[in-house]
């Protein structure tokens, strides 16, 4: 169970990283003013919406920007305490992972269901979009399931 653990957590702690980066300096964009970024960020977005063809970045529909409030006011907290949390074994990193992952998970049902609905996704958006829902899930698989044994009896001593 241990090497299961692990890969887990390597996984969700590239992914947590990824959040942690891309929320604040490129998903903060679509709400906040774009003068409170240097001009190769705002570059990088233009490229990326020109290059994936991404139409909820750049027309901002209302609940694409409520989507990235959540993103930014809820789930970039939670990311940067579930990789603290990951880097130094916490016990609470059950928890921090179910509530992003449930709330992540939620978020990109949203997202997905446009995507698919509306009929104006690319395929490099497909491609960038539906993957992040196998994260929400293994996240909140990581909250439910305990995967070290070390951790949970360390957490049950604490309680007792």
């Amino acid at each position: 169970m241990g090497a299961i653990s692990k890969i887990t957590d390597a996984i969700l702690f590239i992914f947590f990283l990824i959040v942690a980066v891309i929320a604040p300096l490129l998903d903060g964009q679509v709400i906040l003013p774009t003068n409170l970024y240097p001009e190769f960020l705002i570059d990088l977005k233009k490229w990326y919406i020109d290059e994936v063809d991404d139409y909820l970045v750049a027309e901002k529909p209302h609940f694409f920007v409520g989507i990235i409030w959540i993103e930014l006011l809820f789930q970039w907290p939670l990311a940067l305490l579930s990789l603290y949390g990951i880097l130094t074994s916490k016990p609470w990193i059950r928890t921090t992972c179910l509530i992003f992952g449930a709330s992540f998970f939620t978020s990109m049902g949203a997202l997905l269901a446009e995507l698919k609905g509306a009929g104006k996704a690319s395929d490099k958006m497909l491609m960038i979009y539906s993957p992040c829902m196998g994260f929400g899930i293994l996240a909140i698989l990581r909250g439910l399931i305990p995967l070290s044994s070390k951790i949970d009896s360390a957490a049950r001593k604490k309680t007792v």
